[in-house]
């Protein structure tokens, strides 16, 4: 199992924004469903899992401003799932890739704890340089991970206003004129600007409508929905405006479609990063 070797004393914004200035902003999820598994010629089984992931790890991890496994496809098939996803986890950090774990956990007290201790603790086999939560169990109830994020130099991205429209409704839901979305954005805004430190992210769909206030925000904005969803480079523009250097388009489907081999894997990176330049 490989150690961190992240340098805790840089946030892992920061981090983000350096390998953003190399390789732009794009973030290329690994997501291994039963379809795109058929349509690469692989078995829906572990070894297809495993294949499937390691062909990712060599397209991806070089190329990529940063690389996000979508911990459902692995968990599916139970702790055989899981110990590819610890293997895949292993390999990106050995070749040096920044990973984000979209496990989207969020509970309370010692159960975040252990959620925290699982995805961001170096000594984990799960770990990951930062991991998506889920804030409606109360923003406070996620402090067991902000803490161990900013004890091990890794980051958190809080869902905020999702691409989903099923999220719409909840998302938009108002209290003396601010949404709920909106509030997010701003406990973590305020978080960094009072740390002085880039450790919370937010998660704002590249499809949402009516646009949240993102002024001043100076952590990193994860974007999904860009691509087969129908989140464009003009959303991207439009959505986060004056804080367009922190916004990191997520692709994936419009990328593993070039799949399944390693080199059209990598061109379809490469392709897509030019639309998102770094500094």
């Amino acid at each position: 199992m490989a150690t961190s070797t992240r340098d805790n004393s840089v946030s892992f914004g920061e981090r983000l924004r350096e390998r953003a200035a190399e390789r732009g902003r794009l973030c290329v999820g690994i997501d291994p469903h039963a379809g795109l598994l058929q349509d690469w010629g692989l078995a829906n089984d572990i070894a297809g899992l495993r294949e499937f992931s390691r062909r990712c790890v060599d397209a991806f991890a070089d190329t990529a401003c940063v690389v996000k496994p979508q911990v459902a496809f692995y968990e599916r098939f139970g702790a055989a799932g899981y110990a590819v996803l610890e293997e895949t986890l292993d390999a990106l950090r050995d070749a040096g890739a920044l990973v984000i774990a979209d496990a989207k956990r969020g509970d309370i007290g010692s159960t975040m704890e252990g959620y925290a201790s699982a995805w961001l603790d170096p000594d984990s086999p799960l770990h990951a340089d930062a991991v998506t939560v889920a804030p409606y169990l109360g923003l406070g109830a996620l402090k067991p991970a902000i803490a161990a994020a900013e004890q091990n130099g890794a980051g958190v991205f809080v869902l905020a206003a999702t691409s989903n429209p099923e999220a719409v409704e909840l998302q938009s839901f108002q209290q003396a004129g601010v949404s709920l979305a909106q509030h997010v954005v701003d406990y973590c805004r305020d978080f960094n600007q009072n740390r002085n430190a880039a450790v919370l992210g937010i998660v704002v769909g590249a499809t949402v409508s009516s646009p949240l206030d993102l002024g001043g925000f100076n952590g990193p904005i994860l974007m999904p929905g860009v691509g087969a969803q129908g989140g464009t480079v003009a959303d991207i523009a439009r959505i986060t405006a004056d804080a367009t250097e922190w916004s990191f388009p997520n692709v994936s489907r419009s990328v593993l479609s070039a799949g399944p081999d390693v080199s059209d894997l990598r061109k379809a990176v490469l392709k897509e990063a030019n639309n998102f330049p770094g500094r």
